[in-house]
């Protein structure tokens, strides 16, 4: 029987790595995590991934850090750093993206306006 101990370990190797995913609309497979590479987890290379068009319909963004004992939502925090990169660019934020960062900058929430009533 093995040990459980002695596989391979997907926790990161620094204690103070936290890790950033993305969940995205996959057109083949429906929304998912994606799968990257484990030294490319960072919020750096994950806010490059989502400006040069890796996921092309982000729906999330989930940081987490085992060794800390902590998970957050972090799209929020995503979607302002690439309207801020976007905006130091002079540029607009790709159309892939504009739905993310609109829905995590609150720019466009569904409100109910409160309309005049009249009762006849």
């Amino acid at each position: 029987m093995r040990n459980a101990g002695s596989g391979p370990s997907i926790v990161p190797h620094s204690d103070e790595h936290d890790v950033y995913i993305v969940e995205h609309l996959s057109v083949e497979h429906g929304q998912v995590w994606a799968e990257v590479s484990s030294a490319a987890t960072g919020f750096e290379p994950v806010v490059m991934d989502l400006l040069t068009g890796q996921y092309t319909n982000p729906i999330r963004v989930v940081a987490f850090n085992v060794a800390g004992g902590w998970c957050r939502d972090a799209s929020a925090e995503v979607a302002h750093e690439l309207r801020r990169r976007c905006d130091l660019q002079l540029r607009d934020i790709p159309f892939f993206l504009q739905d993310f960062v609109d829905r995590y900058e609150g720019r466009y929430q569904d409100i109910q306006l409160p309309l005049p009533m009249r009762l006849y």
